[in-house]
């Protein structure tokens, strides 16, 4: 018996996640097709001028935002950030440090604080 390799394939939603930028803004013939494996781990090795400028400028998708502020994704939501941000808007948020995003920082440091404690307890 012999085995045959079949590609493995993903959706563009899949994979832009994986590679950590908004759908929406990518490229058309990115968007319409289906993305092999090899072609995700090409565009992780060597990200295409499209790519770089997607995760250098944004618009970032909800996950990289809530890391790029230091908040969860709920934090977002609580402080009404609901659409991708660019890097221009997030340095903005950044620098304007409204009350939610310092409130929504605090908590995630004493959710991290937390988890170490926990960590360091069950060694």
């Amino acid at each position: 018996m012999t085995s045959h390799k079949t590609t493995q394939t993903m959706k563009p939603a899949t994979a832009a996640k994986k590679l950590g930028v908004y759908l929406e803004a990518t490229p058309a013939e990115f968007r319409e097709g289906v993305v092999t494996r090899d072609e995700l781990n090409a565009l992780q090795a060597d990200p295409p001028e499209w790519l770089r400028e997607l995760r250098r400028t944004g618009p970032h998708p909800r996950p990289v935002v809530a890391a790029k502020l230091g908040v969860s994704i709920g934090g977002l939501t609580r402080g009404g950030i609901t659409e991708p941000l660019t890097t221009e808007q997030i340095d903005e948020l950044k620098a304007q440090s409204p009350e939610w995003l310092v409130r929504e920082r605090a908590t995630q440091a004493e959710v991290r604080k937390e988890a170490v404690r926990v960590k360091e307890k069950g060694r």
